[in-house]
């Protein structure tokens, strides 16, 4: 044997592993696996809860503005996960760029598959694939335009007529229609249904046609509809176009019909004049460039208000270009007042501590004017930035309720007469327990009723307290019809509730619509006009 084999067995023992990756001696080191560093995902996670966390508890954030923020924290907690994964995580070489190329093959699908066709109200985004048809393709069309279309005549008016914004006296009421509370034992019928262009525009509506605006690819267009069988009656077009990626596209004033004739804004500031007739124009002019006024983001809003002689728009102008009138005749300028910029609603006449006057609610601010001179009678401030949308309402003799969505709530002012003849404005209580973004509220026995941020609500009007809040159609329109709301839900039903403080009473519904739908119903005695930014349908509604 040999003597050395001993030592030489000794040697070879030396740098051996002990099994637990530790070496046994001071021979040379084996390599070891590196393990996932995952402390950085944990950073991430945490950060990204915090954040979500404070998105949560935020007490002067809106529905709107926390949805978008989830979104955002979404994507971005994607983007630093995959940050960590290729850059951080020591993972085999391999399989990082396997879960990169997975990551790249998705996002390049996904980008090519998908569109957006906008946001809803509380600022979701909304999608659809790519190959499905656009809303207005997939509508199948009931009635329409079979036999030669009816002479149009809108001089002739009567009691069930709709012929402007939010109905006879811009307060989204109708008064001398009895609807029947069961729509199980008399169902609503479709008289028709067809599809439109864009735009949140509503129906007014006289003597049995209904008058709106669509945008058609780069044209403006006002249509008269033939209200019993949905028959295009006449068509007026321009050269203009309106996109907005939040706001949606197209038209968004309602027309309005007085006299026989037909009058319009455009998104784009067009203040139109047509004939009832035929759509032949009457007169065209534009109230941004007639009274140095910026476009407001979403579009110009506010439906004409025709008073004796007048046309009354918001311009938003400044140097007392707020609020601007036209001569009805010929369309020349005729006066203007106030310095605000415009907001989203519409001007509507009242008589309110005695005084007639134009309401409005501007973007900064409530105003009345002297609908013979536009001078300013009273102004009380309505800050923020968000758009302000909801229409100012007189109730009782003195009182003007005002509301706004995105967080800024509701106030109930009383217009006092002082010794110099002025109105002086005193708040008797405000709160945030109605918070309409779309909505126009409506009154009916010292009672409001109106979405607060998506949510049906009843607040009493003296004191300011909440009734009840229950019913979540998000955000879309309500009109009182006696005793009883119609409400048109954001993505596309007609719920009929009891107009009542005791409780939210839903009695039924329909599906009258598909997809997003924030345009105002009108109701043209049992005729339910209803659409959005695709399709228009008419459906005759059960009476008692």
């Amino acid at each position: 044997m040999d003597a050395e084999q001993p030592q030489r067995d000794e040697q070879q023992l030396e740098g051996q592993d002990d099994g637990t990756g530790r070496q046994t001696s001071d021979g040379p080191a084996t390599p070891s696996r590196k393990t996932i560093r995952w402390w950085p995902l944990w950073g991430i996670v945490a950060v990204i809860g915090l954040l979500g966390a404070g998105l949560l508890v935020a007490p002067d954030l809106t529905p709107q503005t926390r949805n978008a923020g989830v979104q955002v924290l979404g994507l971005l907690a994607v983007g630093l996960t995959l940050v960590w994964w290729i850059v951080l995580s020591r993972a085999p070489w391999r399989w990082r760029g396997i879960v990169a190329l997975a990551v790249a093959a998705v996002a390049v699908f996904l980008a090519t598959a998908i569109r957006s066709v906008g946001v809803t109200g509380d600022l979701w985004l909304d999608i659809a694939w790519r190959w499905s048809p656009a809303p207005a393709e997939s509508i199948e069309t009931i009635g329409g335009d079979q036999g030669a279309a009816p002479v149009v005549d809108l001089t002739v008016t009567g009691p069930d007529d709709f012929p402007q914004f939010l109905g006879p006296q811009r307060d989204g009421t109708v008064h001398g229609v009895r609807l029947a509370r069961d729509w199980e034992q008399q169902p609503p019928e479709l008289l028709w249904r067809r599809a439109v262009g864009s735009g949140w525009s509503s129906f007014a509506v006289v003597n049995g046609f209904a008058i709106t605006q669509e945008q058609h690819a780069d044209q403006q267009t006002v249509a008269c509809y033939e209200v019993k069988s949905g028959r295009v009656c006449w068509q007026y077009s321009y050269p203009s176009e309106f996109h907005s990626v939040l706001g949606g596209d197209g038209p968004r004033a309602t027309p309005t019909i007085d006299a026989g004739q037909v009058f319009v804004l455009g998104p784009n500031g067009a203040l139109i004049c047509l004939e009832g007739s035929d759509g032949s124009l009457v007169w065209r002019r534009n109230v941004l460039d007639d009274h140095g006024a910026e476009n407001v983001e979403y579009g110009m809003s506010g439906s004409p208000l025709v008073y004796d002689d007048l046309v009354i728009v918001s311009a938003g102008g400044p140097s007392g270009h707020s609020l601007v009138a036209y001569d009805r005749h010929t369309g020349e300028p005729r006066w203007h007042g106030g310095d605000d910029p415009a907001g989203y609603s519409s001007p509507a006449v009242a008589t309110v501590a005695g005084v007639e006057q134009v309401l409005i609610l501007n973007h900064t601010s409530v105003a009345g004017h002297d609908p013979r001179s536009g001078r300013v009678l009273w102004r009380y401030d309505w800050p923020g930035e968000n758009a302000k949308v909801p229409q100012p309402r007189p109730w009782q003799d003195d009182k003007v309720f005002v509301s706004s969505g995105f967080g800024a709530g509701c106030e109930l002012l009383q217009l006092v007469a002082n010794e110099s003849g002025g109105l002086e404005v005193r708040s008797l209580w405000r709160n945030r327990l109605m918070k309409p973004k779309f909505t126009n509220v409506v009154i009916r026995d010292g009672y409001v009723y109106g979405l607060d941020n998506g949510i049906l609500a009843c607040l009493e009007l003296a004191t300011g307290r909440r009734q009840w809040k229950k019913g979540r159609y998000r955000h879309g329109q309500v009109l009182l019809v006696n005793d009883l709301l119609l409400v048109q839900s954001e993505f596309g039903d007609v719920v009929l509730v009891e107009a009542t403080p005791e409780a939210h009473r839903e009695l039924c519904r329909i599906a009258a619509l598909e997809g997003r739908s924030w345009n105002n119903p009108a109701l043209y005695g049992p005729y339910l006009l209803v659409r959005n930014d695709h399709e228009a349908a008419c459906y005759r509604l059960p009476l008692e």
